[in-house]
């Protein structure tokens, strides 16, 4: 790989990886350790890519692996509270950061999988190649955390309408 060429898959897909790695770890720093391991193995990497699309599905592959490793880590730093994260990464749109909220609580193997067929746009088969599973284990997957997701959701909405009640007023 040409340093022309790292260059570019680095500028394409860095956001990508860091993303990923979030969502698998729920620690930009750790998500950023990854994404510039991941970005270390593309520059020292032999391999000759057929096209963008190769490249891209090796870096997730390379970044999902990288993620697990970080899990599995005796070093492995706790996370952000929720509350800190909040705050530096909530969208504009409060409908969109409620979603974001919830998909960050789930599980790791149910947020990750909902990271890249959401948010990063793989397909089902693509999402089973990056994280090395079953196309049949990552629809379950999806399944539960849509259910798990349409749960949470309707919870907080009956909280917030529970908040929003006005006591009626006894003479």
């Amino acid at each position: 790989m040409t340093d022309e060429s790292f260059a570019q898959a680095a500028r394409t897909y860095g956001d990508t990886v860091y993303r990923v790695a979030y969502h698998a770890l729920n620690n930009p720093q750790d998500a950023e350790d990854v994404m510039q391991t991941v970005l270390l193995k593309l520059y020292e990497c032999k391999k000759e890519f057929e096209s963008d699309e190769h490249i891209k599905h090796w870096i997730l592959r390379v970044a999902v692996n990288e993620s697990r490793r970080a899990l599995r880590s005796f070093w492995r730093r706790t996370s952000v509270p929720l509350e800190e994260w909040r705050e530096t990464a909530a969208p504009e749109d409060p409908a969109k950061a409620e979603v974001l909220e919830a998909v960050m609580a789930l599980e790791p193997k149910y947020r990750l999988a909902v990271c890249l067929y959401y948010y990063e746009g793989l397909s089902v088969a693509e999402t089973a190649a990056a994280m090395r599973a079953n196309v049949s284990t990552v629809q379950t997957w999806l399944l539960r955390a849509r259910a798990r997701l349409r749960k949470e959701l309707a919870q907080e909405e009956e909280r917030e309408e529970s908040v929003h009640v006005r006591p009626e007023i006894v003479p």
